[in-house]
């Protein structure tokens, strides 16, 4: 029970399908559950149905009994749909006429991985951006060429609709609507209690199948670290490679094995995301905010948060600030 009488928990109905992806399955029932007030009060509460409330088989070999059918997604405030097997489920982009009904006009939809299938099955992509797993990229550009997938990002927000990549992007994209819904503290909270990293932009790459660095040593992580220390600091590529005792080749090349990204837009996506954090839980001005975070001026902050989220870094305060 909600300690609150007046709080009302934002309902997140979880729409299980048969061969579903178990991991993608209980992300939601973990990140949204460990999202809560600094009292403690639960912010989301998570609700499992299916067709019939019927069980359902997942890939692992084992089923689940749902507790709702699905006239609990009336009630939801987001629904979501967890990766499948789409192979198996969704031959040649079919889907039944009751899940796509149960879907359409819904406040919010999300998918996680090959859930994406789902949604594109039910005409809810047609004309909107989206991704998916990067493997099965191809498949779904055949089947929903009307859809603009992009499938070199961890996840996409378009407004009432919000698809991700495969597996742990989908933990990203949970962690994304929270830091939407109720602002950097509680996201940055519920991160730690899942032990996770707090941010990873969306449009970060997927890790695709590429070499990974021979040596289970020396790697970037420790630079990684201390360039979060030192977001203030001016950090050019040379002063990371001595940091990290590689050659400014040899390190430019680890660092995108292991983030997926150049160094130049790591560092940039981290210093956006500390502005973003100072601009929600703190009073500081925004050529402050700018200094600490590393940007330096005001207008060159302005620049790079508008890019990363479209708006100034006061009506980002505005609109974000938790008071």
């Amino acid at each position: 029970m909600c300690k609150n009488p007046a709080m009302r928990r934002h309902r997140v109905a979880v729409l299980a399908l048969n061969h579903f992806a178990p991991l993608d399955f209980g992300i939601p029932g973990q990140v949204f559950w460990a999202a809560e007030t600094p009292d403690g009060e639960k912010l989301y509460e998570v609700v499992t149905c299916s067709e019939g409330a019927r069980p359902v088989r997942c890939s692992a070999g084992y089923s689940v009994q749902p507790d709702h059918d699905l006239d609990v997604l009336d009630t939801a405030d987001t629904v979501l749909v967890p990766g499948i097997h789409a192979g198996r489920v969704l031959k040649e982009g079919t889907l039944s006429a009751g899940l796509r009904a149960a879907l359409r006009d819904r406040p919010r939809v999300m998918s996680i991985c090959t859930g994406a299938f789902v949604l594109a099955a039910a005409g809810l992509l047609d004309g909107r951006p989206a991704t998916t797993h990067w493997r099965e990229a191809p498949r779904f550009a055949e089947l929903f060429p009307e859809v603009r997938l992009d499938a070199d990002v961890l996840f996409v927000d378009d407004g009432d609709v919000l698809t991700s990549a495969g597996v742990a992007a989908g933990m990203d994209l949970c962690l994304h609507v929270i830091r939407r819904d109720h602002g950097s503290e509680v996201a940055n909270r519920t991160a730690r209690r899942c032990v996770m990293p707090p941010w990873r932009e969306g449009g970060q790459a997927q890790y695709v199948e590429r070499p990974l660095p021979h040596q289970p040593t020396g790697g970037t992580g420790a630079t990684r670290e201390w360039m979060l220390a030192h977001l203030d600091r001016p950090l050019d590529l040379n002063a990371l490679a001595a940091h990290a005792r590689m050659s400014v080749r040899t390190f430019t090349r680890r660092f995108r094995e292991e983030t997926g990204v150049s160094p130049a837009r790591w560092l940039t996506a981290q210093r956006v995301q500390h502005a973003r954090h100072l601009l929600e839980t703190t009073g500081l001005g925004v050529e402050e905010v700018a200094r600490r975070s590393g940007f330096g001026t005001a207008v060159s902050l302005r620049q790079h948060l508008h890019a990363a989220v479209g708006v100034a870094p006061l009506a980002y305060r505005h609109t974000f600030r938790r008071v």
